[in-house]
Protein backbone atom coordinates (compact mmCIF):
# COMPACT_ATOMS: atom_id res chain seq x y z
CA UNK A 1 0.00 0.00 0.00
CA UNK A 2 1.31 3.44 -0.92
CA UNK A 3 2.05 5.59 2.17
CA UNK A 4 -0.30 8.47 2.81
CA UNK A 5 1.79 11.69 2.72
CA UNK A 6 -0.89 13.52 4.70
CA UNK A 7 -0.71 10.92 7.45
CA UNK A 8 3.10 11.04 7.42
CA UNK A 9 3.01 14.85 7.71
CA UNK A 10 0.98 14.84 10.93
CA UNK A 11 2.88 11.87 12.35
CA UNK A 12 6.18 13.64 11.67
CA UNK A 13 4.93 16.85 13.27
CA UNK A 14 3.81 14.90 16.35
CA UNK A 15 7.28 13.38 16.70
CA UNK A 16 8.92 16.78 16.27
CA UNK A 17 6.76 18.20 19.07
CA UNK A 18 7.31 15.09 21.23
CA UNK A 19 3.71 13.89 21.27
CA UNK A 20 3.12 10.12 21.13
CA UNK A 21 0.45 10.31 18.39
CA UNK A 22 -0.83 12.50 15.57
CA UNK A 23 -4.23 12.73 17.28
CA UNK A 24 -2.94 15.74 19.23
CA UNK A 25 -3.61 17.94 16.21
CA UNK A 26 -7.32 17.07 16.30
CA UNK A 27 -7.60 18.44 19.84
CA UNK A 28 -5.43 21.42 18.90
CA UNK A 29 -7.86 22.26 16.06
CA UNK A 30 -10.84 21.83 18.39
CA UNK A 31 -9.20 24.11 20.95
CA UNK A 32 -8.44 26.80 18.35
CA UNK A 33 -12.01 26.79 17.07
CA UNK A 34 -13.99 26.33 20.29
CA UNK A 35 -11.63 27.20 23.17
CA UNK A 36 -12.98 24.44 25.41
CA UNK A 37 -9.86 24.26 27.60
CA UNK A 38 -9.12 27.12 30.00
CA UNK A 39 -6.24 27.95 32.34
CA UNK A 40 -6.80 26.39 35.75
CA UNK A 41 -9.53 23.98 34.59
CA UNK A 42 -10.22 20.45 35.86
CA UNK A 43 -10.29 18.12 32.86
CA UNK A 44 -10.94 14.41 32.41
CA UNK A 45 -9.70 12.61 29.29
CA UNK A 46 -11.54 9.33 28.66
CA UNK A 47 -9.67 6.75 26.59
CA UNK A 48 -6.49 8.78 27.01
CA UNK A 49 -3.86 6.36 25.65
CA UNK A 50 -1.31 6.85 24.20
CA UNK A 51 -1.41 10.27 25.91
CA UNK A 52 -1.21 13.04 23.33
CA UNK A 53 -4.46 14.68 24.47
CA UNK A 54 -3.30 14.46 28.10
CA UNK A 55 -0.09 16.32 27.33
CA UNK A 56 -1.80 18.98 25.24
CA UNK A 57 -4.54 19.55 27.83
CA UNK A 58 -1.98 19.76 30.64
CA UNK A 59 -0.13 22.52 28.77
CA UNK A 60 -3.30 24.56 28.22
CA UNK A 61 -4.71 24.30 31.75
CA UNK A 62 -1.31 25.05 33.28
CA UNK A 63 0.07 24.33 36.74
CA UNK A 64 -3.12 25.48 38.48
CA UNK A 65 -5.24 23.11 36.41
CA UNK A 66 -5.46 19.33 36.65
CA UNK A 67 -6.04 16.59 34.08
CA UNK A 68 -7.19 13.05 34.84
CA UNK A 69 -6.59 10.41 32.18
CA UNK A 70 -8.65 7.22 32.13
CA UNK A 71 -8.02 4.17 29.95
CA UNK A 72 -8.36 0.40 30.10
CA UNK A 73 -4.83 0.16 28.66
CA UNK A 74 -1.83 0.89 30.90
CA UNK A 75 -0.15 4.22 30.20
CA UNK A 76 3.65 4.20 30.03
CA UNK A 77 4.08 7.89 29.26
CA UNK A 78 5.96 10.09 31.72
CA UNK A 79 3.33 12.52 32.97
CA UNK A 80 3.59 16.18 33.99
CA UNK A 81 2.86 17.02 37.67
CA UNK A 82 -0.68 18.23 36.87
CA UNK A 83 -1.72 14.96 35.19
CA UNK A 84 -2.97 11.78 36.89
CA UNK A 85 -3.78 8.43 35.27
CA UNK A 86 -6.37 5.87 36.34
CA UNK A 87 -6.55 2.46 34.66
CA UNK A 88 -10.25 1.75 34.32
CA UNK A 89 -12.77 0.49 31.77
CA UNK A 90 -15.16 3.40 31.17
CA UNK A 91 -17.93 0.94 30.34
CA UNK A 92 -17.90 -0.36 33.93
CA UNK A 93 -18.59 2.69 36.07
CA UNK A 94 -18.47 1.97 39.78
CA UNK A 95 -18.20 3.89 43.03
CA UNK A 96 -14.44 3.40 43.36
CA UNK A 97 -14.00 5.02 39.96
CA UNK A 98 -16.26 7.89 41.02
CA UNK A 99 -14.31 8.37 44.23
CA UNK A 100 -10.98 8.28 42.42
CA UNK A 101 -11.76 11.04 39.94
CA UNK A 102 -14.21 13.16 41.93
CA UNK A 103 -16.58 15.66 40.33
CA UNK A 104 -16.75 19.36 39.46
CA UNK A 105 -14.87 19.06 36.16
CA UNK A 106 -15.02 21.89 33.64
CA UNK A 107 -14.24 19.68 30.63
CA UNK A 108 -14.78 16.05 29.65
CA UNK A 109 -12.80 14.85 26.62
CA UNK A 110 -13.35 11.56 24.84
CA UNK A 111 -11.28 10.42 21.87
CA UNK A 112 -12.28 6.81 22.45
CA UNK A 113 -12.56 4.46 19.50
CA UNK A 114 -13.39 0.75 19.39
CA UNK A 115 -11.22 -1.91 17.81
CA UNK A 116 -12.50 -1.88 14.24
CA UNK A 117 -13.95 -4.99 12.63
CA UNK A 118 -14.31 -3.83 9.04
CA UNK A 119 -18.09 -3.76 9.38
CA UNK A 120 -19.32 -0.16 9.25
CA UNK A 121 -22.47 -1.05 11.19
CA UNK A 122 -20.66 -2.96 13.95
CA UNK A 123 -17.95 -0.32 14.26
CA UNK A 124 -20.47 2.53 14.46
CA UNK A 125 -22.45 0.65 17.13
CA UNK A 126 -19.32 0.02 19.20
CA UNK A 127 -18.34 3.66 18.84
CA UNK A 128 -21.82 4.70 19.91
CA UNK A 129 -21.57 2.53 23.04
CA UNK A 130 -18.36 4.30 24.05
CA UNK A 131 -19.86 7.71 23.26
CA UNK A 132 -22.95 6.96 25.34
CA UNK A 133 -20.69 5.96 28.22
CA UNK A 134 -18.71 9.21 27.89
CA UNK A 135 -21.94 11.22 27.89
CA UNK A 136 -23.17 9.36 30.98
CA UNK A 137 -19.90 10.06 32.79
CA UNK A 138 -20.09 13.73 31.81
CA UNK A 139 -23.56 13.92 33.35
CA UNK A 140 -22.11 12.71 36.65
CA UNK A 141 -18.84 14.64 36.84
CA UNK A 142 -19.24 17.80 34.75
CA UNK A 143 -20.15 21.04 36.48
CA UNK A 144 -22.90 23.32 35.10
CA UNK A 145 -21.53 25.45 32.26
CA UNK A 146 -18.91 22.80 31.43
CA UNK A 147 -17.84 21.45 28.03
CA UNK A 148 -17.94 17.99 26.44
CA UNK A 149 -15.88 16.84 23.43
CA UNK A 150 -16.60 13.37 22.07
CA UNK A 151 -15.49 11.42 19.01
CA UNK A 152 -18.23 9.48 17.24
CA UNK A 153 -18.20 7.31 14.11
CA UNK A 154 -21.00 8.51 11.87
CA UNK A 155 -23.78 5.98 11.50
CA UNK A 156 -27.55 5.69 11.62
CA UNK A 157 -27.65 6.62 15.32
CA UNK A 158 -25.35 9.63 15.09
CA UNK A 159 -28.16 12.21 14.95
CA UNK A 160 -29.94 10.60 17.88
CA UNK A 161 -26.76 10.80 19.97
CA UNK A 162 -26.13 14.40 18.92
CA UNK A 163 -29.70 15.28 19.88
CA UNK A 164 -29.20 13.65 23.28
CA UNK A 165 -26.13 15.79 23.85
CA UNK A 166 -28.24 18.82 22.94
CA UNK A 167 -30.67 17.99 25.75
CA UNK A 168 -27.90 18.54 28.31
CA UNK A 169 -25.91 21.38 26.73
CA UNK A 170 -26.77 24.86 25.50
CA UNK A 171 -24.56 24.70 22.40
CA UNK A 172 -23.66 21.68 20.28
CA UNK A 173 -21.51 21.62 17.14
CA UNK A 174 -20.24 18.88 14.86
CA UNK A 175 -16.64 19.19 13.75
CA UNK A 176 -14.26 17.15 11.61
CA UNK A 177 -10.64 18.33 12.02
CA UNK A 178 -8.43 18.71 8.96
CA UNK A 179 -5.98 16.34 10.63
CA UNK A 180 -8.55 13.51 10.51
CA UNK A 181 -8.02 11.08 7.69
CA UNK A 182 -10.33 11.84 4.77
CA UNK A 183 -11.58 8.26 4.67
CA UNK A 184 -12.41 8.25 8.38
CA UNK A 185 -16.04 8.39 9.47
CA UNK A 186 -15.07 10.04 12.75
CA UNK A 187 -16.61 13.34 13.72
CA UNK A 188 -16.41 15.25 16.99
CA UNK A 189 -19.41 16.46 18.92
CA UNK A 190 -18.32 19.63 20.71
CA UNK A 191 -20.78 20.80 23.37
CA UNK A 192 -20.59 23.65 25.85
CA UNK A 193 -22.77 25.25 28.49
CA UNK A 194 -23.84 22.15 30.42
CA UNK A 195 -27.33 22.82 31.70
CA UNK A 196 -27.91 22.91 35.42
CA UNK A 197 -27.77 25.22 38.41
CA UNK A 198 -24.39 26.71 39.22
CA UNK A 199 -23.53 26.45 42.88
Amino acid sequence: MKPNPRHDYYARRARERQYPARSVFKLEEIQKKFGVLKRGSRVIDLGCCPGSWLLFASEVVGSKGIVFGVDITPLTLRLPPNVHFIQQDVLTWDESFAEAIGTNFQVVLSDMAPSTTGSKFVDSQRSLELSESALSISARVLRPGGAFVCKVFQGSDFKRFSDRVGESFSRVARFKPKSSRKASKEVYVVASGKKGVRR
